[in-house]
């Protein structure tokens, strides 16, 4: 009963992922945050919340609780395509100190995130943690999908390499994601993966939930803005790590580029914030390693 214990104590941190008839996504999505994935860490320092966002085709509560004791699945009901509200919402529940905030359930993590991110997290009074955006396929998936592309080929692609067992090797089957097309030490725009103190989360505001449109529209980097824009923040980028968004007919990652919704984004920004949308960055610091895998993007 002793080892029972450790289920209770407040995890240092909690990872929320959002999804939304994810099902195929899901399974990696979540299998990259167990420990038999990610490397040197314990169940017990972490939960994750699997949360649907009014998906039609919910995930199975009792497959999410697979993946271990730290897992749950919360449906939240909704009609609205932006995550905003739920994300949020999550967050409030959650019992780490520190959150990791997944927007795009689509998304499958680099080994070292779990890691690297609770390693940093008590070094600096009020972190931000970011990751890389990368693209499955040698293509931005926008372009990609002109060219066949589709979820039939991406499973073929994943087939030819161990990333179950190695999750770096996903570097080899994958391209940088726009936001991030500056590489490893260039600006970027936005992340899918960060983590903060939930307090700091909390008294910001998260995200902002005027951001309705479909995915969210902007709110994912104006919450980047928000945080560069306050001084307090330390941005900590990772070095080596990346999130690898899987194909999944996305709102704006999986149309084609003369369907892409970004006039109607940028129309909710100017309402929301009363100018044009204009990223604001500052130099991170940068921490982690370099595998082998990754060092193709330094050039």
């Amino acid at each position: 009963m002793r080892g029972l214990g450790r289920w209770f104590h407040r995890p240092v941190l909690s990872v929320v992922v959002v999804f939304y008839d994810m099902r195929r996504e899901a399974e990696r999505t979540l299998y990259s945050l167990t420990p038999a994935y990610q490397r040197g860490v314990s169940a017990w320092e972490y939960e994750v919340i699997a949360v649907d966002n009014g998906s039609r085709h919910p995930l199975d509560p009792t497959e999410v609780r697979r993946f271990g004791p730290q897992f749950r699945h919360q449906f939240y009901p909704t009609d609205s395509p932006s995550p905003c509200v739920a994300l949020n919402s999550m967050v409030k529940s959650a019992r780490g100190r520190h959150v990791m905030c997944c927007i795009d359930g689509a998304r499958i993590l680099s080994p070292g995130i779990l890691r690297r991110t609770l390693d940093i997290l008590s070094l600096f009074a009020h972190p931000f943690v970011y990751t890389l955006g990368m693209h499955l396929g040698r293509e931005l998936q926008n372009q990609a999908l002109l060219n066949g592309y589709n979820q039939r080929v991406e499973d073929e692609l994943l087939n030819t390499i161990d990333w179950r067992s190695n999750g770096y090797q996903l570097f080899r089957v994958a391209c940088l994601a726009a936001s991030s097309r500056h590489g490893p030490f260039g600006p970027m725009t936005e992340s899918n993966c960060f983590a903060m103190l939930k307090a700091d989360y909390l008294a910001l505001g998260g995200y902002d939930e005027r951001f309705q449109a479909a995915g969210g529209g902007y709110c994912n980097p104006d919450f980047f803005n928000r945080i560069h824009e306050t001084a307090q923040f330390q941005p900590v980028r990772l070095l080596g790590e990346a999130t690898f968004h899987q194909f999944h007919g996305g709102a704006a990652t999986n149309v084609p580029p003369d369907q892409h919704p970004g006039p109607i984004m940028a129309k909710e920004y100017r309402a929301i914030r009363d100018q044009d949308f204009r990223p604001v960055y500052r130099e991170p610091v940068y921490w982690g390693e370099c595998p082998g895998e990754f060092r193709s993007l330094l050039g």
